[in-house]
């Protein structure tokens, strides 16, 4: 069984990193600003993280069928 390693372009390090950082930020809007417990703004950003994973799993997935 071999790995393909595929190089990562640079675009979509920035557009991961861009999105963690949005992540972290909705998690401390949700517990500094709207107050709504510390547990509950884990859960919000973990549904909202896992949700984008769900998106480009099914991107990727359409993309790869195409080929």
């Amino acid at each position: 069984m071999s790995v393909d390693r595929e190089r990562v372009g640079r675009a979509t390090v920035v557009g991961y990193t861009l999105v963690a950082i949005g992540l972290f930020g909705w998690f401390l809007f949700g517990w500094l600003v709207e107050r709504q417990g510390f547990v509950n703004s884990v859960g919000e950003s973990a549904g909202t993280a896992f949700a984008l994973l769900l998106v480009i799993s099914i991107v990727g997935t359409v993309r790869r069928s195409r080929l």
